[in-house]
């Protein structure tokens, strides 16, 4: 049985992705944080726009073979390891409903939302005043409570986008630092 908290392969990118990197790429400033960030793909597509990004992952073995290789890499749960100010963060958060976690890039636990909120937990002291956490969630969880959650961690919290597909419906959230 694969150990839950070490993947084995990369989250390849995938329209969560590419979703959230449509809404990103025209977001600029100093600072940016990928959490979770899998291949690199979207620290690779924020150091276009940002002049300094950092990119954390649970997975040392992700991280060592990623395919968008990314410079400042950190090996930790969530943000933990960082007490730095970040202008934006992202993350394509693990959301399907699951009973049990065999798959940290995908499995969000009860409801979809016991893993994403202890990553926004752990992300949210690295969002400076005034800036921005976006992340990826799906109508198969309870994005509703998500976003509640969010909101109790200092956050104004609206639905930016949403995208339709085949099972389900793609949810960006934007949560703007009070």
């Amino acid at each position: 049985m694969q150990n839950r908290l070490e993947r084995t392969e990369e989250y390849a990118p995938s329209e969560d992705t590419y979703f959230l990197e449509d809404h990103i790429k025209n977001e600029k400033g100093n600072a940016a944080l990928d959490v979770g960030t899998g291949s690199g793909y979207l620290a690779k597509s924020l150091s276009k726009s940002f002049s300094f990004v950092v990119a954390t992952d649970i997975s040392f073995n992700i991280l060592k073979n990623q395919t968008y290789k990314t410079k400042n890499i950190v090996c930790c749960n969530g943000a933990d390891a960082l007490s730095f100010n970040f202008d934006l963060v992202v993350c394509n958060l693990p959301y399907l409903e699951t009973d049990e976690i065999l798959d940290i890039a995908t499995d969000g636990g009860k409801d979809g939302i016991e893993i994403p909120i202890k990553i926004i937990k752990s992300a949210s002291k690295c969002v400076r005043p005034g800036g921005k956490f976006l992340f990826v969630t799906s109508s198969l969880s309870n994005h509703a409570r998500l976003m509640e959650l969010t909101a109790q961690e200092g956050f104004e919290v609206k639905i930016l986008a949403k995208k339709k597909l085949f099972f389900e419906e793609l949810i960006l959230v934007e949560a703007r630092k009070k």
